[in-house]
């Protein structure tokens, strides 16, 4: 009820310390722009949205996401094979061999910078939008439910004393 008036401009609402306020307004700021920053991060270092999906289930499941190969090992894989192919003591396949080798190094290094991204960047962003924005939402919703009965105990206050009043008159 004391919400509904104060949102309906006929009740008093106590306003909290400026200071709070910008604290709760930073708060939100970091909220969102975190969200934002690990959103995109996500999209670089997977673009395959199903992917994506297919990761966060396994995340939610707590099983181990398969291991993919990149697409740098792939085709170090098929260079390698058509290498083969073509003969390894040919000029083309000597240089497949190279270039393929060359790949799958770039791979190798592309997985560990995604697996070490995740673990380094994305998992604390996880942590506190999971942990620590939980409880300033959880502590914000406490004060705001306290700030909403101190009103509506404050409103009943004004009420019972203009009522005595008026009986006294």
């Amino acid at each position: 009820l004391q919400f509904t008036e104060e949102k309906l401009g006929q009740a008093e609402k106590t306003e909290l310390d400026a200071h709070f306020e910008n604290l709760l307004a930073r708060a939100d700021c970091t909220k969102n722009w975190t969200e934002k920053i690990l959103r995109q991060t996500e999209v670089l270092l997977q673009p395959n949205p199903s992917a994506r999906v297919e990761e966060f289930l396994y995340e939610k499941l707590d099983r181990k996401v398969p291991s993919r190969v990149t697409n740098g090992e792939l085709l170090a894989q098929y260079m390698t094979e058509a290498a083969n192919d073509f003969g390894p003591a040919t000029p083309y396949g000597k240089t497949l061999i190279k270039v393929g080798e060359t790949q799958r190094r770039l791979g190798a290094a592309e997985r560990d910078f995604i697996h070490s991204a995740s673990l380094n960047f994305l998992t604390p962003l996880r942590n506190f939008l999971e942990g620590d924005w939980r409880t300033i939402s959880k502590e914000r919703r406490i004060l705001q439910n306290r700030r909403l009965d101190l009103d509506a105990c404050k409103a009943r206050l004004k009420k019972a004393k203009a009522a005595e009043a008026k009986a006294a008159v």
